[in-house]
Order: structure tokens, then C-alpha cells, then sequence
């Protein structure tokens, strides 16, 4: 699967990724939100040889790499939780070298994600878990007209302690090209 919006080239990760993707994701401050934050570049090896191996494989995550067309320089990935198949719907989440942060390559990827897997896949919902004390990606559901469907207190064991989860979705006939 390779996807081309306006700016981005997108595509499975591939091990020779593992360099730039360590690079942006071993910032645990940029990072604080993130579940995983590599300390070394063998962990990266490994997250990508356990990436699914095909796309919308139930009860799996499948790693896409953004790339800026303009240069080809990898600047971000895609991760796509396929859930249970009985639910046809599919957790997203996203991570940009913060060196790109600000400049909408997270929206421009993740609406084209969103499209395809609605029109050529037929997912009927899409959901993002979120702390809510990330308000970067709180406004970046938001933007892309994903509602606030609950807030879970101190639901999720994360980094040692019990913090709390916010989780949006967008349905099917609610998504606008």
C-alpha cells in the first residue's frame, strides 16, 4: 500500500527506516504521550519486524512512514490498530518528528488514512485514545470532526502511574472528504 497526498509519500515501515524513525522517537519529552519510546536502535529493529504483514489484518497494528515528497526525508509514522473483526473499526495514531511539528503533515496524512479506510475498506468507525493533557492532539481529532465520546479517569496504566484516557471517533456517514 503506498498512498501520495499533496506534500507526503506514505507506506509500510521497511527496516531500513529504523535510523530516522529512532532519531524523533527516542525524545521522551517530545514523546511523553507515546506508549512507546525506544532506548535503543535494536528496540526499533524489533517494533518494525513485529509490524503486521499485511494491511487490515484483524487484531493487529500496521506501521506506515510518512515521507516528505519534497525530499524524501521520513518525517513521521501512522500506526493502524485493526480491532476485533466483528467491529470493523480501527484505533489510529500518529507520531512527527518534532522538527515538523506545525506544519499540518499529521492532518494532510491522517485524513487520507481516514478516507481510504472508510471508502476501500469499509471500516464504519475509527477512534483515537488520547491523554487529555495533550491538547496538540486533542485539537488535531477535533479538526478533523472526531467527537469526544468519553473520558475515562485514571483508566490506563501508563509510565507507572494511572492516568486518565480520553477516546474520539468518527463515524462512517459522518466523514467528509
Amino acid at each position: 500500500m503506498i498512498i501520495q497526498t499533496n506534500r507526503l509519500l506514505i507506506r509500510p515501515v521497511e527496516l531500513t527506516d529504523a535510523n530516522d524513525i529512532f532519531e524523533y522517537r527516542c525524545d521522551a519529552i517530545t514523546n511523553k504521550y507515546q506508549g512507546w519510546v525506544p532506548n535503543s536502535i535494536n528496540e526499533v529493529y524489533t517494533f518494525i519486524e513485529k509490524n503486521a504483514t499485511a494491511f487490515n489484518l484483524d487484531n493487529s497494528w500496521f506501521q506506515l512512514v510518512l515521507l516528505n515528497k519534497e525530499n524524501n526525508q521520513l518525517i513521521g509514522d501512522v500506526g493502524i490498530h485493526f480491532l476485533e473483526p466483528q467491529s470493523n473499526q480501527v484505533e489510529l495514531g500518529c507520531t512527527i518528528n518534532k522538527s515538523h511539528h506545525g506544519n499540518g503533515f499529521a492532518k494532510e496524512s491522517l485524513k487520507n488514512i481516514i478516507s481510504i479506510l472508510f471508502k476501500d475498506y469499509d471500516k464504519r468507525r475509527i477512534i483515537g485514545s488520547v491523554d487529555p493533557s495533550n491538547i496538540a492532539s486533542i485539537k488535531l481529532l477535533e479538526s478533523l470532526n472526531f467527537t469526544k465520546e468519553a473520558h475515562f479517569r485514571k483508566s490506563l496504566f501508563f509510565k507507572g502511574e494511572w492516568v486518565d484516557d480520553v477516546v474520539y471517533a468518527i463515524l462512517r456517514d459522518e466523514w467528509v472528504d
